[in-house]
């Protein structure tokens, strides 16, 4: 399930300097980081991001226009008005105590314009989770004064869900507490919000990955047949439903494993695999030398509409490939969702076939990663060194004198 925690804003890096009238851009002072330099900023400065309209310093000063009586962030996109009728402030109170009013344009008296549109996003996602039924997109684009078309756009690009996408998943988290705690399967799914059983039973392995019923008492009716084996990395275990692999888990001790098992399907009927699952097993643990012999195995991936798809695009980076975050937010059409994936990496059950360990920080160094660090990054050196080097490009031919 995707955070729901408005994103943290991010001020953009400044500017570089254009050339000027009176010389190159290399006269005019530097503007080092905003936040270092705010408590002593020089009215040059402040001046120059004025000119640059500069977003990185909205919100350290504001600046006011003696011919037009009003009074404007740094970053206002309003004609650069003469440097004889500018002053600068260190507050809008104090502009407006000096008898200024704010910019209609650029609004200064609000805050940025990203965190009002996060908070927009926030607001509606609270009204979802407090509506017994989904509220209409249209309902809700009108509740935070957005229209339809913009207020999806802006949902989708901060959750990475649409509306309706995101009223199924807290749904669907709603009906495993109901089935939890109801008497009856008829009684939760009333609860969780579905209007009928035949919307209901559309939307069960969706939401649940199992039957109902066998989800409300811990997986009753699920066969998993699991084995566990010791590896290079320590003790792995697999485990599989009839739809295909379900679990593949890292750790050091073989029977801490089998116990995470039983407790998330802990009304299952859980078996040791066979000989035919042996094989399954010799597969998975194969992959650790040659990722490309897991690539084939089925899968029995449990998760929201959007997990999985943050899911699959991890399959589809090759081995001895990292990316961040947020790049593969960018992978799925998502870039502003680098939380929401993240949270999706972070579920991930299914270790090595479903390889979350070539999500890496910005900086190339390895984030965590819920079977150790320190496995990650043996993964990420094993798959380095695995990799064949690039053949030589042919040389170019020779023109003729």
């Amino acid at each position: 399930m995707p955070s729901t925690t408005s994103p943290m804003i991010s001020r953009p890096p400044t500017s570089p300097a254009p050339s000027t009238e009176e010389g190159s851009a290399s006269a005019e002072p530097s503007l080092t980081d905003p936040s270092l330099i705010a408590p002593s900023l020089a009215d040059q400065q402040r001046w120059l991001a004025v000119q640059r309209r500069d977003p990185a310093f909205d919100g350290l000063f504001w600046y006011s226009v003696k011919s037009t009586g009003v009074y404007c962030k740094p970053s206002c996109g309003a004609r650069t008005p003469l440097r004889k009728n500018v002053a600068f402030h260190a507050s809008g109170a104090a502009a407006e105590a000096a008898g200024f009013r704010p910019c209609k344009r650029c609004r200064p008296d609000l805050p940025p314009l990203q965190e009002r549109q996060a908070q927009a996003i926030a607001q509606a996602c609270r009204l979802i989770e407090a509506a017994e039924q989904a509220p209409a997109t249209e309902d809700l684009a009108q509740a935070v004064g957005l229209s339809r078309y913009h207020f999806h756009r802006l949902f989708k690009a901060h959750t990475g869900l649409t509306p309706k996408a995101y009223g199924d998943a807290r749904r669907a988290q709603r009906l495993r507490q109901q089935l939890a705690s109801r008497a009856s399967v008829t009684e939760a799914f009333y609860e969780a919000g579905f209007n009928s059983s035949g919307g209901f039973y559309a939307h069960r392995h969706a939401d649940l990955g199992m039957k109902p019923t066998a989800y409300r008492h811990g997986g009753r009716g699920e066969k998993i047949r699991f084995a566990v084996a010791q590896c290079w990395l320590g003790a792995l275990l697999v485990a599989a439903t009839e739809q295909g692999i379900c679990a593949v888990t890292l750790g050091e001790d073989a029977e801490v494993l089998v116990q995470q098992l039983q407790d998330r399907f802990a009304q299952a009927e859980l078996a040791p695999g066979d000989a035919a699952f042996e094989q399954t097993l010799a597969q998975v643990l194969a992959a650790l030398d040659d990722p490309q012999r897991g690539a084939t195995l089925p899968l029995d991936v449990r998760g929201t509409a959007f997990q999985q798809r943050v899911w699959q695009a991890l399959r589809e980076i090759p081995p001895g490939v990292t990316l961040s975050y947020a790049e593969l937010a960018a992978r799925i059409g998502q870039p502003a969702a680098v939380r929401a994936v993240a949270s999706a990496c972070a579920h991930n059950e299914i270790a090595l076939l479903i390889p979350c360990h070539r999500i890496v920080r910005q900086d190339g160094s390895p984030s965590g990663y819920r079977w150790g660090i320190e496995r990650k990054a043996a993964l990420l050196a094993r798959e380095a060194v695995a990799q064949p080097p690039q053949p030589p490009q042919p040389p170019q031919p020779q023109s003729q004198p």
